[in-house]
């Protein structure tokens, strides 16, 4: 029997570790223990998972006792991104296995950290790259794997969020870089990883240009410049484009999100949290679109671009290379996309010869049908048919994040970032640094 502690009981650990665990893997896997700053987390997990009535429950100072006390096997990092990497380093300093949520932390030099404290440990870190696990994201790897494309020269990612989930961001601690990283990490990351992964080769460089446009308080759709409104007692809220959207008066519209469990705004009252703060505040620190150029060590090139408030959500991708091309497009979250979308496939173009279409038997689950089949590696073992591996690492995590770190120091700085001096050299960058 596999045993594990939840650090952060959020909406991710209750719908993706806690309720699999006691659903799916009860056989085999058990939780011991649950650890949070928010006593009040211990009565909504419990109340929906009455199961863990009995499990003890800790506050963060009291991480040491909870893993002498419950002795278990992993630490299932999952609370907010900047709280990471302190239980991620305690772990490994009591010789813990660590799983943690993605970004691993929130920054490159934090990152360096988790490697340096993973070396000294004889326990390791899995970062949740849920993204890999898509059936047309490990489709596109075996397709290069077996040399469709030859050598890749250039990638081109074009990723869209929706007014829905990208204005969820500027409402919540995500829009504060000093807790998040900024959302070139706390989401970027996700995609920087996922083209690591593909090409197998470590990013060197990235140049990048990015600008707050559609939220804070020089938003063109602001409706009035105050400071510290909150949606559910803002009174121009009917002059709101994004809250009108999302908010019809007959409250009919109550769209679900794999990130916000009960729709635009969370009606559990956690303590000193509220998930509706206006997208238009002064104190938002971050930026809402991107462009970057990435160089990689073999040789390939990426272009990526992100958008956090688009008509729809999805992305557009293109692999270049030496013997071919891959194309696909992905329009996800339906529910929110009202018009008519073609059904996701990909295409193959040889350099030499016919296109070829490729459609994909799909799972359920979030992320794509992600979700489940990283629950199974998790839980249940790696499948053993898969010949490539999937599950990440510290080193995955580490230079996700160092690339997401580079966009927005470059942004800042108007200069290229070193990927290595970020991760290994952080006191170059901060020295040098105009911030």
């Amino acid at each position: 029997m596999k045993k594990y502690v939840i650090c952060g009981v959020s909406n991710r650990a209750l719908q993706m570790f806690i309720g699999p665990i006691i659903s799916d893997f009860s056989k085999g896997n058990e939780i011991v223990g649950l650890l949070d700053s928010d006593p009040y987390r211990f009565t909504v997990c419990t109340e929906k998972y009455p199961l863990l009535e009995q499990v003890p429950t800790f506050s963060p100072e009291q991480f040491e006792t909870m893993i002498d006390q419950t002795k278990p096997d992993y630490v299932i990092v999952a609370g907010r991104d900047d709280t990471h990497v302190d239980y991620i380093l305690r772990a490994l300093r009591k010789q813990v296995n660590v799983i943690t949520e993605k970004p691993m932390v929130t920054t490159a030099q934090d990152a360096c950290k988790v490697m340096q404290a993973e070396a000294e440990s004889e326990a390791s870190v899995i970062v949740t790259f849920n993204y890999r696990y898509s059936p047309f994201h490990r489709k596109i790897k075996e397709m290069i794997l077996e040399g469709k494309v030859g050598r890749i020269t250039s990638v081109d990612l074009n990723w869209y969020i929706d007014t829905f989930h990208g204005s969820s961001y500027f409402r919540r601690w995500n829009r504060n870089r000093n807790i998040s990283g900024g959302l070139s990490i706390h989401k970027s990351t996700h995609h920087f990883d996922l083209v690591n992964w593909w090409l197998d080769q470590k990013p060197e460089e990235v140049f990048a240009y990015g600008n707050l446009h559609y939220f804070g308080p020089d938003g063109e759709l602001n409706p009035q410049k105050e400071p510290s409104r909150f949606c559910g007692t803002c009174d121009v809220q009917r002059n709101c484009a994004y809250y009108r959207r999302w908010n019809p008066c007959s409250g009919s519209n109550r769209v679900r999100d794999d990130h916000l469990l009960a729709g635009v705004y969370e009606d559990i009252p956690y303590t000193n949290y509220r998930p509706d703060a206006c997208i238009y505040d002064e104190e938002i620190s971050i930026e809402d679109t991107y462009v970057a150029a990435v160089k990689y060590d073999g040789g390939s090139l990426l272009s990526y671009s992100i958008n956090f408030s688009a008509p729809y959500e999805g992305y557009r991708l293109a692999i270049n290379g030496t013997k071919g091309r891959i194309e696909t497009t992905e329009f996800h979250e339906p529910s929110r996309i009202h018009f008519n979308y073609p059904a996701q496939t990909i295409d193959y173009f040889p350099l030499f010869g016919a296109k070829e279409t490729i459609e994909l038997v799909q799972n359920p689950g979030g992320h794509g049908g992600g979700d489940p089949i990283l629950l199974e590696d998790l839980f249940l073992g790696p499948d053993s048919a898969r010949n490539y591996p999937i599950l990440a690492g510290s080193e995955a995590g580490a230079y996700s994040i160092a690339v997401g770190e580079g966009v927005w120091r470059s942004v800042r700085e108007g200069k290229p970032m070193n990927i290595k001096e970020l991760l290994y050299h952080p006191e170059k960058v901060m020295n040098n640094s105009t911030n």
